[in-house]
């Protein structure tokens, strides 16, 4: 009864949750196309540093569901929604997510932080031209 997020016996832990959870199920319902996007970007770096955190500290189960999470983001979120008709940047953006969560899982597997530093190479000019796109003026007024 007194642990319940909803109490006001809650601890500071599970206040602090659900207020987060609240902000972004806000900031999701208010952002346009463009900054969904880039909050998929956010999580999966996000995700990302975290595991590569819990692999210093030899976390197993918090590294487990950072990359579990990293490429659910990957899979369900960026390559799930790419049109491939679109044209062949299309096809190399799927091509490339594949890619990073087979070796995210790689990583997973065997404890590799360098596999996860590779993903984050290769993931980091992705995200730096979406938000470079995310600056034009164009993007700009249809947000």
């Amino acid at each position: 009864m007194y642990g319940n997020a909803a109490s006001p016996f809650a601890s500071r832990t599970q206040r602090a949750s659900m207020y987060r959870k609240v902000g972004l199920e806000t900031d999701v319902q208010s952002a346009s196309p463009h900054r969904l996007v880039a909050m998929l970007f956010d999580g999966i770096f996000a995700a990302m540093n975290q595991a590569l955190v819990a692999i210093e500290t030899n976390n197993t189960e918090l590294k487990n569901n950072s990359l579990c999470r990293a490429v659910r983001i990957l899979d369900e979120g960026l390559k799930a929604t790419l049109n491939l008709e679109a044209g062949p940047l299309a096809q190399d953006l799927g091509d490339l997510y594949a890619y990073l969560c087979m070796r995210l899982t790689q990583a997973n597997l065997r404890s590799d932080a360098t596999l996860i530093e590779e993903c984050q190479r290769l993931l980091t000019p992705v995200r730096d031209a979406w938000t470079a796109i995310g600056q034009s003026p164009e993007v700009q007024r249809a947000a």
